[in-house]
């Protein structure tokens, strides 16, 4: 009975294991030319403009699409953590070619082995930037809830269309 108990178990984790990672193994898009200081500027500004309009102190950071730091802005007194926890979230959005949100909703699932994955920060607020199908960058904030900071890396991400 123990036997049936442990083959059981073993199945239904094998089970478990091949959902949670097809959920993160989606197709990602292709890496495109690298987001250049403009266009980070540019994406950085529109972040700024949506937290400004909330009244939210925050930092924005734009790497390119290999997860290195092209801009940084952080908006007055914004809390001293977040400078380095938006550059992260968006390292983990270039790196991994998708929202920093996936990891989280990953570990929310149950899929904890997420923790041990290098370079990831699974907090919302990690966005990467897509141009004609293409990723060239990724836009991270921190400051706010994590869904506001998703917000305004959001606005950023619209100034690109």
């Amino acid at each position: 009975m123990n036997m049936i108990r442990m083959i059981q178990g073993a199945a239904m984790s094998v089970a478990i294991t091949l959902v949670a990672t097809g959920a993160l193994a989606q197709q990602r898009p292709p890496y495109g030319t690298a987001i250049n200081l403009e266009t980070a500027k540019k994406v950085a500004a529109a972040s700024a403009v949506e937290a400004r309009k909330n009244n939210w102190n925050v930092a924005i950071a734009i790497v390119d699409n290999h997860g290195l730091l092209v801009y940084y802005e952080m908006l007055d007194d914004t809390q001293t953590a977040s400078a380095v926890i938006a550059i992260e979230k968006a390292k983990t959005s270039a790196t991994y070619r998708r929202p920093s949100k996936e990891f989280e909703d990953g570990i929310a699932g149950g899929r904890n082995a997420i923790l041990g994955l290098p370079g990831v920060t699974p907090i919302e607020g990690g966005i990467p930037l897509v141009v004609g199908g293409k990723l060239i960058g990724a836009v991270g904030v921190s400051g706010v809830s994590s869904a506001q900071d998703a917000q305004i890396a959001k606005a950023g991400l619209e100034a690109l269309k």
